[in-house]
């Protein structure tokens, strides 16, 4: 078994060379990459929507959603793609010295907006595609009600569901390097990703996708209406949604990932100097 899977001290120094690569990263490459990122996770909430949708009752429908929405990050993982919340972790070759703070806040500027491209750019083909006038237009309707419960959020309850949500994501990503197999980085993925999402934990990349499609949503009358939501409910999903769930959803998923993991990890397995 030990010779199946790296140690802890192992993954700790494959996060930081892979931490390195990500500090070297070209612009181009980083846009692409990131872009793709974006459109895996857009893909799984996209799927987890039409999977639960007609499920009325909430906590077999957060476990389908959750059995679903993995199929992101597996791709990001597997396939190969640069996420936001899973780069929170080159935090801990900052703190080693390995490379500049400067490098690493360059990367996450570079990804966080490709990302929110690659999301954008699925909400748009999603739309496009009939896929919310499944079920009548359920599907474009849950799609509503999720975007407007999220821009609703009070930035303390956003900001708190971001660490608690990026705390796991990035202990799905510190586990997948773990597994030297596909089988094995597909199993120990899917699991925490699968509870942040039955927690209904907040994801900045997620929210992309989900805050964009429901703003396209919101200009079909059969979406609207399928939704029962009212004026004040509708009035939260639009541009300043944006600011309001990503600005607080954003930081938290930075301290869950970034300081909590990237910073217990750093000091647990610190060589002494």
């Amino acid at each position: 078994m030990e010779n199946s899977i790296l140690k802890p001290l192992e993954i700790r120094e494959a996060v930081i060379k892979s931490g390195e690569e990500k500090a070297k990263i070209k612009l181009k490459n980083g846009i692409i990459l990131g872009i793709l990122a974006g459109a895996f996770i857009a893909a799984g909430g996209s799927a987890a929507a039409v999977a639960s949708h007609s499920v009325n009752n909430v906590g077999l429908s957060k476990l389908v959603s959750g059995i679903v929405f993995p199929v992101g990050i597996i791709l990001v993982l597997i396939c190969g793609a640069e996420l936001f919340t899973g780069n929170n972790l080159m935090s801990i070759p900052v703190l080693e010295g390995r490379i500049k703070f400067k490098a690493m806040l360059r990367n996450w500027i570079i990804i966080y907006i490709s990302n929110f491209i690659g999301a954008t750019i699925i909400s748009f083909l999603i739309f496009r595609s009939g896929m919310l006038d499944i079920s009548g237009g359920q599907v474009g309707a849950t799609l509503l009600k999720v975007a407007s419960n999220k821009s609703g959020l009070s930035f303390s309850t956003a900001f708190t569901s971001g660490i608690m949500c990026n705390i796991i994501v990035c202990l799905a990503v510190w586990a997948s390097y773990a597994a030297k197999d596909i089988v094995g980085k597909i199993v120990v993925a899917w699991f925490p990703i699968m509870a942040f999402v039955v927690c209904g934990f907040e994801h900045c990349v997620a929210n992309m996708y989900y805050l964009t499609i429901a703003m396209l949503a919101k200009t079909n009358v059969l979406y609207v209406q399928a939704s029962g939501l009212g004026a004040e409910k509708l009035a939260l999903i639009g541009g300043k949604a944006f600011i309001n769930n990503l600005i607080p959803v954003t930081l938290g998923n930075i301290v869950g990932g970034a300081i909590l993991i990237g910073g217990a990890y750093f000091l647990a397995y610190r060589k002494d100097k």
